[in-house]
């Protein structure tokens, strides 16, 4: 594991999506008859019922969840809780190409999943491999600490974690099977999506637009 690998971690990155993309949707906090929202990793935004932000139109508000719609589909999210998927296209994983939008700082951020299950990702060239926290390893269900062991080096110092394969790891319309990832006892914001993913793809960078094309 790369010394630079918790240096690299950011918040209030965005990923543009467009309506036939999901939007990532999480509550951060409430005020009153309105909610926090975060969507797509953007900034949080008070929002009441009936208002709308980058096409996410809240549908109700409580204390602790809000109803959101998207493309006409509706989902809970929950107050802390880990962002959903909503509005996607929900077709099959055949997909050949991912198309980001840079946020600040130039860096990547993008909804995707772990087998089945909604997380975020933060593009990183420089990690070798998938990295995540051992909280988020437990969220997405993966029994970690069966693993091997593995030892590295953090920007906090020496950190020992677990090797896992993860079954499969989907992005927009594109999904890999068997991808190697490390299992770190750290608090980390989002997962790193590392090179043991990004190799897999041919990397071509525009401006701010990132497009990872499937290697055959």
């Amino acid at each position: 594991m790369r010394a630079r690998l918790m240096g690299c971690l950011v918040a209030g990155l965005t990923l543009a999506a467009g309506p036939a993309e999901a939007q990532s949707v999480a509550m951060t906090g409430g005020m009153g008859s309105k909610v926090l929202l975060v969507v797509n990793g953007g900034a949080p935004r008070a929002l009441a019922a009936g208002d709308t932000h980058q096409g996410v139109r809240v549908v109700s508000v409580a204390s602790d969840r809000a109803v959101v719609e998207v493309a006409g589909q509706r989902q809970t999210v929950m107050l802390g809780g880990a962002p959903v998927s909503i509005g996607g296209r929900g077709g099959s994983a055949g997909g050949t190409h991912i198309v980001l939008t840079a946020g600040q700082g130039g860096h990547f951020l993008t909804l995707g999943q772990i087998n089945g299950r909604s997380t975020q990702f933060m593009v990183d060239t420089g990690a070798t491999s998938i990295a995540m926290s051992a909280e988020e390893a437990r969220r997405l269900g993966l029994a970690f600490e069966n693993g091997p062991k593995i030892y590295g080096n953090t920007a906090n110092g020496p950190v020992t974690g677990y090797r896992v394969t993860l079954t499969s790891v989907r992005i927009q319309d594109v999904e890999v099977h068997n991808v190697e990832a490390a299992v770190l006892p750290l608090p980390m914001p989002h997962i790193l999506l590392g090179n043991t993913f990004l190799t897999r793809f041919q990397m071509k960078r525009e401006n701010d637009t990132l497009t990872l094309t499937r290697r055959f």
